[in-house]
């Protein structure tokens, strides 16, 4: 097995992650951190892209590392099409998709972007992208709501979720391919997927649907409410998508999107941040029972991830709710860069396939 050198690309809003893997070793992390005075002149996140390759370049030379040595670059997935999970070549069709933002404007969107510009400035270096949030694997009667013109549509943390369900099926001597398991992700956003041989066969949309509330997202919400919300004149569009991700959950109850903070002052005597906090989890809890009737309650293993998952608190009011569903597992934090990582090497090592656009 060759030690391939990959370059792992992965822009957030006002940061970006760069790492370097040798083999499936990390021997170069940071995190580039983004002003909002840097950010400024640009319009919208697209036209970011030349400025964030250019500070991506000059922290690799300022780290000594040279380019030429990368065999793939590879970048986290954007908003494109609905896609089959997997680790996809970057080209001509997804690079278009990755400009306009099929589904949605996110920073995600120039990681592809600035990988294949990279990968094509070097010889014989090839460009990914693998396991974007809109990875659907979604069953037809999943997808059904009450009202046509309104489906269901699977947008959540594919890349960790797929990357610790692996990492679960490992534990217990068995193929992800194999057993039936559910993952909550709990960060900014919370998504609990099915995982059914392999496939996320149900999860909520954890950008800006519905499912358990989180630190800066409102999840489900009474449709009426909403509705009366809408058309009550004190909200803009602008600001009732904000009211659902960025100023809600959390943020909405709270005015924090720190769930560490909340503890803390749950544990200091404050009733609302307890309760709050509760709530929180008791959903999550509630969204595992719901997969655990989707998979008819053959479950291999419930497990925990995020950067939520790092507190004991919190991760011991869901395992009380849902542990007698299967065995429970806890792998706290989130390492995208590893995954991203894996799934360029599998590829280049022939493990796995390449998918085309």
């Amino acid at each position: 097995m060759s030690c391939y050198k990959v370059l792992v690309i992965n822009p957030g809003s006002t940061s970006t992650k760069i790492a370097v893997y040798e083999g499936c070793e990390s021997v170069f992390l940071t995190t580039l951190r983004h002003s909002a005075e840097e950010l400024a002149p640009f319009a919208d996140i697209a036209s970011q892209f030349e400025f964030r390759k250019e500070v991506i370049l000059k922290e690799l030379k300022n780290a000594g590392i040279d380019i030429d040595d990368f065999n793939a670059v590879v970048g986290r997935g954007g908003m494109v099409k609905p896609i089959e999970s997997g680790v996809y070549e970057v080209d001509e069709n997804l690079k278009a998709d990755l400009k306009v933002g099929k589904l949605g404007q996110h920073a995600s969107n120039l990681g592809g972007l600035i990988a294949d510009d990279i990968a094509k400035s070097l010889n014989n270096v090839r460009a990914f992208i693998a396991d974007p949030v809109v990875v659907d694997e979604l069953e037809d009667v999943a997808r059904i709501t009450g009202h046509p013109d309104m489906p269901r549509r699977s947008i959540f943390h594919a890349l960790n979720q797929k990357a610790v369900a692996k990492n679960f099926a490992k534990s217990i001597d068995k193929k992800y391919e194999d057993i039936n398991v559910i993952v909550a992700h709990m960060g900014g956003g919370i998504s609990v997927g099915a995982h059914r041989k392999g496939k996320v066969i149900d999860v909520n949309n954890a950008v800006d649907g519905y499912g358990p509330f989180s630190p800066e997202r409102a999840g489900t919400l009474p449709t009426g409410a909403l509705i009366d919300a809408c058309f009550s004149g004190d909200y803009t569009h602008a600001e009732m998508r904000k009211l659902v991700n960025g100023k809600g959950g959390l943020v909405a109850h709270l005015n924090t999107n720190e769930a560490h903070k909340v503890v803390e002052n749950a544990q200091k005597g404050d009733k609302q941040s307890q309760l709050v906090l509760d709530a929180m989890c008791y959903q999550v809890g509630k969204a595992i029972g719901a997969c655990a009737a989707v998979l008819k309650g053959d479950v291999h293993g419930v497990v925990l991830t995020g950067g939520i998952a790092h507190g004991k608190v919190i991760v011991d009011y869901i395992k009380n709710m849902v542990s007698w569903i299967a065995p429970f597992k806890v792998y706290p934090g989130e390492d995208e860069m590893k995954a991203l990582a894996d799934n360029a090497i599998s590829v280049l090592n022939g493990e796995i396939e390449c998918k085309k656009y």
